[in-house]
């Protein structure tokens, strides 16, 4: 195939070390940056036919001096790194991936729930520490551990990440509850609750909803106040759903007994966070974002990126025929 674009990657480092990358040289000329800084964005793709970006922001500006941009490929779900209005008055299509990360993000959810569950962390602790060996006893039974099966599991956002975390919850013999927040979806295989019934009647609640004005704030002091005191939150949906400050104060206050959280309100989270108070290590679990990638999901995310290249260009090609 001939070489037709200039292909510019923004972010290539957040992508990490993907085979299917070299595949965007059939399709042009590619300009690989492992990372941009939002004062180079403009001088990098004031040529470029197409950009790819994962967490770059493509500004007004930015769009206004690349006279012969044609195609936008974020290399994620959501696209609001990305000025689509003014994309869409210079009729570039902003091409984002869908479902390449479910499977992994549904793995490290329960993953990061079921450490919970158990106690890992502090147990992996009690025995590294030497307390272990020093405590006389065989075994430690002094961390409250329980069963998944019988909970009700509820879950905020059913999409296709969070139908996925119900399939295994159910597998575990969790009772699956769930709330759209858009009041609109329905799901015949599990029971759509009001938000009121989701949070007093739910064992674990894990969030996989997108940050919107409806999801903004969702989870604040007064929601997580009406939560069993036993109950664990878990959030790797957006960050911003979580209030991060009332999420300590709960924990603090007993109001719930775990969370775990893979997204952050600003993302690298700050090292003045609240979230990083010690006296929440053993009941609060932090994972810097890494839930959506697994390996098969990066790769399947390029994958989808060069798919919707290969669409654009027939589409186009289309358009040029019947002109």
């Amino acid at each position: 195939m001939e070489k037709k674009y200039r292909i510019v990657v923004l972010d290539a480092e957040t992508l990490g070390q993907v085979e299917a990358l070299k595949n965007l040289n059939t399709w042009g000329e590619v300009q690989v940056h492992m990372h941009t800084k939002p004062e180079e964005v403009a001088s990098r793709i004031v040529q470029a036919n197409i950009v790819v970006t994962n967490k770059v922001v493509l500004t007004a500006s930015d769009l206004t001096q690349a006279a012969d941009l044609q195609l936008i490929c974020v290399a994620a779900t959501g696209v609001n790194n990305v000025d689509s209005d003014a994309a869409a008055k210079r009729n570039i299509p902003v091409k984002n991936v869908k479902g390449y990360s479910t499977y992994g993000v549904a793995q490290q959810t329960m993953a990061a729930i079921l450490s919970l569950v158990h106690r890992l962390p502090f147990l992996d602790t009690y025995v590294k520490n030497g307390s272990y060996s020093r405590g006389g006893m065989f075994t430690y039974i002094h961390e409250e551990i329980f069963e998944l099966k019988g909970k009700v599991f509820g879950i905020i956002g059913l999409g296709e990440i969070g139908r996925q975390v119900a399939v295994i919850a159910n597998a575990l013999g969790c009772e699956v509850i769930y709330y759209s927040t858009s009041g609109k979806h329905n799901d015949p295989d599990y029971r759509r609750v009001e938000w009121q019934e989701l949070l007093t009647s739910s064992d674990v609640l894990s969030v996989h909803a997108p940050l919107n004005a409806q999801t903004k704030g969702l989870l604040d002091y007064v929601a997580l106040s009406i939560m069993k005191p036993t109950a664990i939150l878990h959030n790797a949906g957006r960050g911003g759903i979580v209030v991060e400050e009332d999420l300590c104060q709960a924990l603090k206050e007993n109001k719930i007994a775990l969370a775990a959280l893979d997204v952050y309100a600003q993302e690298p989270l700050q090292s003045q966070s609240p979230l990083l108070d010690p006296i929440l290590k053993d009941r609060l679990l932090l994972t810097p974002h890494t839930a959506w990638a697994a390996k098969e999901s990066r790769e399947r995310l390029v994958w989808g990126i060069i798919e919707n290249i290969k669409e654009w260009e027939m589409k186009r090609d289309e358009l040029g025929a019947r002109s």
